[in-house]
């Protein structure tokens, strides 16, 4: 393969330092452009090699001429003639990436050495297998920079979204690694490149920490070295065009919990609330492990199957059937269990084969569920869901969990992915893949621990997704701290700047000195890449995503404050209908019962009916004015002939 570039080195070989087929080494002048990282390319008649530095060297020549450059031929060459000064020559060490012919795999020739080319870089991270033809599968992730200029690498979306390989983890230390930025930038590229013939993909993605995801449909003020990144990976810098988010209430179930209540972000911002039957069906999440045992377990099940959502007949226990679709309802429900049980007196201990010692741990468990995770879980049964069924192709779907407690998220992962799940198993989710994004996985699928619902979760996730099309981005500050399962069933990974106690652990014993140096000190915008293509690990620079990030979002976009309960309905409404008027809600609401008003308001938003404040009217129905009794004039006693005090 000839160059019109002069060889920057020549392989070297020595009995401590051999060429084999998996390593080599080679030298250069010092101001050869070669630095750890360098994709370059052995060139030997009919066998090419290709490699990335992973280590280098510094030696002084034990003959007196000044320094050395390369000639022609790759070997070095001696000039000047200063007898007290000695040459420096560099040793680098490179990991073999590709060698051609595959067959038979032989040790690397001492040839000369270039720089990696465009075309070289394709080659040698196997990219020409799917970058090229009608059905290519290449998704940009980033450009490999070295010699001055780059060149884009690009994802096999094969082994990135499946079905062949999937799943993405990112490892850094927090607000120096990018990680964020990383997958914004990510989902991006992916949105934008998958290809039609795979498919259709959404992306549901957990904010976990303030306002991390909050403005991804609002666009970023880009630099034109950004624009210029954007350009040479083929991509449009620009956000998201599809998102929405959900975000629970805070306890009076009429403020959103969530940093983004700007009134600009109100159009696709909207509450996410579950009633009964969104968390019986999770109630091991929600419920202490060591307090429900298996006995509880049935009795839930009963529940779940038996009562909740349908008609239940028990004449035992009242003629009426019980229609249990609140918590409200079920309090009912156990009310008459316990009446009835009690009324038997001394043999009242089992109903239905259930011990009442069984049956009152179940209801002090799910009676409180409503008030532990006040907001998300509402009493009146009513819910706002994400669209099941109705997902749209490239479309993100953003669930603020920042402001909850750890057991609503516990709850929220487990539902949200379960149902994902279902779906994608049935194939009416609405598109063919689904990217979802968990920041903190430290938290959510520790190493060590208890076997959480939601770390058993996040595991079957990353072992059995891909098959679905349910693929995990995952990102976390210390990867040697996570379940080594769930990482390890990462086809791709990605590592940004790194703290050299976490470089210190067993997990990075095959990278190289000088490489864990880099990475303990690499800047903003530039990542270390592992592929399954990619037979060593590379480094690649990505541009600034298009999307405002969470300091410049809440400069421009900072929270409203809590409202009363009053002006929080109007605002909800005219998010709802922006020809509602504010003051014929007020009027509408006022006297009326707080639950009355926020059972009407969930009715309105899951309908999202044409006219919102007719529908809303209609809801609350008709006022009942109090009835005021007129005071009844007293009798006067009747005197009596033998009554002295009447005189």
């Amino acid at each position: 393969m000839p160059s019109e570039s002069p060889p920057v080195g020549r392989v070297v070989a020595t009995e401590l330092k051999p060429s084999t087929p998996h390593q080599f080494h080679f030298w250069t002048a010092p101001e050869s452009p070669i630095g750890i990282g360098a994709i370059v390319r052995v060139q030997e008649r009919d066998r090419t090699v290709f490699g990335v530095v992973t280590d280098g060297f510094a030696y002084s020549d034990l003959v007196t001429p000044m320094h050395a450059v390369i000639g022609a031929d790759g070997d070095p060459v001696i000039a000047g003639a200063e007898p007290t000064l000695r040459a420096e020559i560099r040793l680098y060490t490179a990991a073999v990436l590709r060698q051609i012919p595959e067959e038979p795999l032989q040790p690397v020739p001492l040839g000369p050495v270039w720089l990696a080319s465009d075309a070289d870089v394709v080659l040698a991270l196997r990219m020409d297998g799917y970058t090229g033809g009608e059905r290519a599968t290449a998704i940009p992730v980033g450009l490999y920079a070295a010699g001055g200029f780059d060149c884009p690498v690009y994802l096999d979306a094969d082994f990135l979204l499946g079905p062949e390989a999937a799943h993405l983890n990112i490892t850094g230390v927090s607000g120096l690694a990018t990680k964020t930025s990383a997958v914004e930038f990510m989902m991006g590229s992916i949105f934008q490149t998958f290809p039609t013939h795979k498919g259709t993909v959404a992306a549901v993605c957990f904010n976990v920490k303030g306002p991390d995801l909050c403005f991804l449909d609002q666009p970023a003020q880009l630099s034109e070295e950004d624009r210029r990144q954007y350009a040479r990976l083929g991509l449009r810098p620009e956000p998201f065009a599809n998102v929405r988010y959900y975000a629970p209430l805070k306890p009076d179930g009429v403020n959103l919990n969530t940093l983004r209540t700007h009134e600009a972000l109100a159009g696709n911002t909207e509450p996410l609330v579950w009633g009964l039957r969104e968390v019986l069906d999770y109630a091991e999440v929600v419920l202490n492990r060591d307090d429900i045992d298996a006995k509880a377990d049935a009795f839930i099940d009963f529940l779940a199957e038996r009562v909740v959502g349908r008609e239940y007949h028990d004449d035992m226990l009242r003629r009426k059937p019980f229609l249990v679709q609140s918590f409200a309802d079920l309090e009912e429900f156990f009310r008459a269990i316990f009446d009835f049980m009690e009324a038997l007196g001394k043999g009242g201990e089992v109903w239905k084969t259930h011990h009442v010692a069984t049956i009152r741990k179940v209801r002090n468990r799910l009676s409180n569920i409503s008030t532990r995770s006040k907001g998300l879980v509402t009493d009146d049964g009513v819910a706002n869901d994400l669209p099941w069924g109705r997902f749209e192709d490239r479309s993100v779907q953003v669930i603020d969990v920042a402001g909850l407690d750890p057991l609503a998220q516990d709850l929220v992962f487990a539902r949200v992915v379960s149902k994902l799940r279902e779906h994608l198993e049935r194939r009416d989710l609405g598109v063919d893949h689904v990217v979802v994004f968990v920041d903190e996985l430290n938290k959510y699928a520790p190493a060590d621990g208890p076997d959480t619902y939601v770390r058993k979760m996040l595991l079957d996730l990353s072992e059995r997704g891909r098959y679905l099309g349910l693929v995990l981005f995952s990102a976390q500050q210390f990867r040697s701290q996570v379940q080594r399962r769930v990482v390890g069933n990462a086809g791709t990974g990605i590592y940004g700047r790194m703290d050299p106690d976490e470089l210190a652990t067993a997990g990075y014993g095959t990278i190289s000195p000088a490489t864990k140096i880099k990475l303990a000190t690499l800047p903003k915008g530039e990542l270390m890449l592992r592929h399954p293509h990619f037979t060593q690990p590379i480094f690649v620079k990505f541009p600034r995503p298009a999307v405002l990030n969470s300091r410049e979002g809440i400069e421009r976009f900072p929270p409203a404050g809590e409202l009363p309960f009053a002006e929080a309905v109007v605002r909800q409404m005219r998010r709802l209908d922006r020809r509602v008027s504010s003051d014929a809600v007020r009027t509408l609401i006022d006297g009326r019962r707080e639950e009355d008003v926020r059972r009407a308001l969930s009715a309105t938003r899951r309908e999202r009916p044409t006219d919102a404040y007719a529908y809303f009217t209609a809801c609350l129905g008709r006022r009942v004015s109090p009835e005021i009794l007129a005071p009844r004039r007293g009798i006067p006693a009747l005197k009596r002939a033998d009554d002295t005090y009447g005189d």
